[in-house]
């Protein structure tokens, strides 16, 4: 079958896989990383290739070379360290530096100690015995953040710090595989350390130092003018595939670069992620990169399934569960009295070190590179390896776990000071447009403390809002994907600016989809798009043509002499029979919407005006 389609077998079962698994956990109401997971073990050798010999049509429906989806997997790595990247800034990292190479940093050292104590206390060597531990001191960055992200534990005190200590880890990745090639060489010299293997040790890290200044200062002069320039083809010519191909060049380019350096491709991919996330871009990144992440961490939890050996597991069951027990129970402790020492809550802390606990994917590579160096015993590392992996398929329950016992503390849980708040909408008004109207109610809200942010798909009206200090984001409004990125889930109202009537409807008909209580006020262009607007659920439409002459007639009448009050009444009781003119074409089931409710009970009455 060689060239006519077997070179993409396994990548059509996976997407098979993905498509059964994922909908049937869903419906089953089970975590879909458990679903990539199992769907790894039956699509592997252990699963269902076990029968193709008296069924040779199962082999189609099985992977039979996992390498084939090896660089899909770390893609999908460096993709979910992107997204993270795109939620921090240089000043949350620079505000949680304590954490990050504080107790993230501790925590590798602590756990590595602990564990390689251990494994001494096994027989194992020194050099041996700190290659496991170093291994087994790394959590799984592309399994935790997913479980905690659908259980929506990420924006609170458990989300970061565990978010810190992943970071450090991932930063730690780097030296832990130096130090192993340190050791190599120590044992190669009697265990000697002498100045020049210190010193060829020292200098692979120059490179790697160098790589990265060099990432950092590139993706500053470069990232935003590109992308302001894809901006401009984009709203030319009317597509979103543009977008797409930028943020696929950023992701893949910044990890191959920071591979070349030496380091690893989600180093890489977090930097340039860090760096999109000061632009005006950030938004409309993320809804672009999404699907993908999504779609290629897939590729890495069958990945992690298919390497799970059933065979070994039943030869010694009592051996690989009882060390991958022992591995939890042993970093649970350490994280949580690091986490207690840090300030973290009881039940926080044990919730944080639940989640971490288990090994991550890097402690393969670490293995890996031991048993290179001739450090790591084969018959234990495998052993290791397979008890890590077990460990893994254990997370989504630890942080089931986890959060009911967190939910069972009160509202006085322990703070982290050192982790603000990533910036989000949360509670604020979003506008979309920013052009004159857009603009002039953002001076507004900012000037009675009103925080907002705003949306546009003009990259020139988007830069000048940032210029003058207005969190302002590239992004089309239209799309039920950038709304969510904007937080409208929690958002207080939403402002409709912009002056094209079709695309106003669009953006109001995809707000009220996603919540029938929110304050939305939107932009008309005259009476009959009001009522257009008032039918597809808006709290308040504002007729251009209309308000035009109510001002224009109240101007007139005060210069005329009419009393101000007598003015403003009158102006204020046509205004109420226009809107009442406009509603009366709206279907009774959109009248009267809680949203209008909420909106009277939520400010202060209007004071009568004085008709003296």
């Amino acid at each position: 079958m060689h060239g006519h389609g077997a070179d993409y077998k396994d990548l059509v079962v996976f997407l098979a896989a993905a498509g059964v698994m994922v909908p049937l956990v869903n419906r089953l109401k089970i975590s879909p990383v458990l679903g990539f997971l199992a769907a790894g073990v039956v699509l592997g050798p252990d699963g269902l290739a076990r029968f193709a010999h008296a069924l040779p049509f199962l082999s189609y429906f099985t992977i039979n070379d996992p390498g084939q989806l090896a660089q899909l997997s770390e893609l999908g790595v460096a993709f979910l360290l992107f997204m993270i990247g795109l939620e921090l800034s240089w000043e949350r990292l620079r505000a949680m530096r304590r954490l990050v190479f504080g107790l993230g940093l501790m925590q590798v050292a602590a756990c590595t100690a602990v564990l390689a104590g251990g494994f001494m206390l096994m027989g194992q060597t020194l050099a041996s015995a700190v290659v496991l531990g170093m291994g087994l001191a790394l959590s799984s960055t592309a399994v935790v953040m997913p479980v905690l992200a659908e259980r929506g534990r990420l924006k609170g005190v458990v989300g970061r710090s565990t978010f810190a200590i992943l970071l450090a880890q991932d930063l730690s990745v780097a030296p832990i595989l130096i130090t192993v090639t340190v050791l190599a060489a120590v044992a190669q010299q009697g265990g000697a350390l002498d100045a020049a293997i210190l010193g060829r040790s020292l200098f692979t890290l120059i490179p790697a130092a160098v790589g990265l200044g060099l990432l950092v200062l590139l993706g500053r002069v470069v990232l935003r003018p590109m992308f302001r320039s894809v901006a401009k083809a984009r709203k030319a010519a009317q597509g979103g595939e543009l977008f797409v191909a930028a943020s696929l060049l950023v992701v893949v380019g910044a990890g191959l670069a920071a591979q070349a350096s030496g380091l690893s491709m989600s180093i890489g991919a977090l930097v340039a992620g860090v760096l999109l996330a000061e632009t005006e871009f950030r938004r409309e990144v993320e809804v672009s990169i999404e699907p993908f992440k999504g779609l290629l961490l897939g590729v890495f939890f069958v990945g992690v399934g298919l390497g799970l050996d059933l065979d070994a597991i039943a030869a010694d069951p009592i051996g690989v569960f009882g060390l991958a027990l022992a591995l939890t129970a042993v970093k649970t402790g350490v994280i949580f009295a690091l986490a207690r020492l840090w300030g973290l809550g009881a039940r926080p802390a044990l919730e944080t070190a639940l989640v971490l606990a288990p090994a991550g994917e890097f402690a393969f590579v670490v293995f890996a590179t031991g048993m290179v160096e001739g450090l790591a015993p084969a018959g234990l590392t495998n052993t290791v390896a397979l008890s890590a992996t077990l460990s893994i398929f254990s997370i989504p329950l630890l942080a089931m776990i986890g959060q009911t016992l967190t939910k069972r503390t009160g509202p006085n849980a322990t703070a982290l000071p050192d982790i603000p708040a990533p910036a989000a909408a949360d509670g604020a008004v979003i506008i979309v447009g920013f052009g004159r109207v857009g603009r002039l109610i953002g001076e507004m809200l900012k000037e009675h403390d009103q925080p907002f942010i705003a949306l546009d798909t003009d990259a020139a009206a988007v830069a000048a809002g940032r210029r003058d200090g207005f969190e302002v984001f590239y992004g089309d409004a239209g799309r039920r994907e950038m709304l969510q990125h904007c937080g409208v889930q929690s958002t207080r109202a939403l402002i409709v600016t912009m002056d094209a009537p079709a695309k106003v409807d669009e953006v109001v008909q995809t707000a009220r989809a996603m919540r029938d209580d929110l304050i939305l006020i939107a932009r008309a262009r005259d009476d009959q798009h009001a009522m257009r607007l008032y039918a597809l659920g808006v709290t308040d439409a504002v007729p251009e043509t209309t308000e035009a002459s109510l001002q224009l007639a109240e101007n007139t009448l005060v210069d005329l002499g009419v009393p101000m009050g007598l003015v403003l009444a009158s102006i204020h009781e046509r205004r109420d029979q226009f809107r009442k003119a406009f509603q009366a074409a709206t279907p009774v089931e959109r009248r009267n919407r809680p949203s209008r409710a909420l909106r009277r009970t939520a400010r202060p009455a209007r004071p009568e005006p004085n008709v003296s």
